[in-house]
């Protein structure tokens, strides 16, 4: 299953899989058809690190999610360069509709232990095409805006997201 990022720096292919990750694939598609993800920014960017999206608008206000989904983490899946993982808070099973892109070969992040600190962050698909898209958001400048650190100084949007 693939999924297109269309954003204002240019268009981004994800390959999903349901397979390792059936529950946060099945959730993450149903952000897309339902266009959640459509008028949503990069709103924290990390050089060297990762780019994160899909939860806030372009007034940096957050989008009502649905109720989050049990990590998959665990599913042999790891956070390398060009990965696609679920973004969550300090709870292991608190992700909804926040992604992260790798940009880096992030193994911390891998699930090592069905613990608080052991969960990780579930990745479910990498990029196959669009990976210049990524890395040229992971190049914008960042700032803090309404209380948020490394933000985009110029919006980077998505504004549609679409199965393909």
């Amino acid at each position: 299953m693939k999924v297109l990022l269309t954003t204002t720096l240019g268009e981004i292919t994800l390959e999903l899989n349901s397979e390792k990750a059936p529950k946060t694939v099945e959730n993450f598609l149903a952000y897309v058809e339902s266009g959640h993800f459509d008028g949503t920014i990069f709103h924290r960017v990390i050089k060297d690190f990762m780019v994160q999206g899909g939860g806030m608008d372009k007034d940096m206000n957050s989008k009502s999610t649905r109720d989050s989904i049990q990590n998959e983490a665990n599913n042999g899946l790891a956070n390398e360069y060009g990965s696609i993982a679920m973004a969550r808070t300090s709870d292991p099973h608190s992700a909804s509709a926040q992604f992260f892109i790798n940009t880096n070969d992030n193994a911390f992040l891998d699930f090592s232990s069905e613990t608080q600190d052991g969960w990780g962050y579930c990745v479910f698909g990498k990029v196959v095409d669009g990976i210049e898209v990524v890395t040229s958001i992971e190049e914008k400048p960042t700032t803090t805006r309404n209380g948020h650190q490394d933000v985009p100084e110029e919006t980077v949007e998505i504004e549609k997201a679409a199965i393909l």
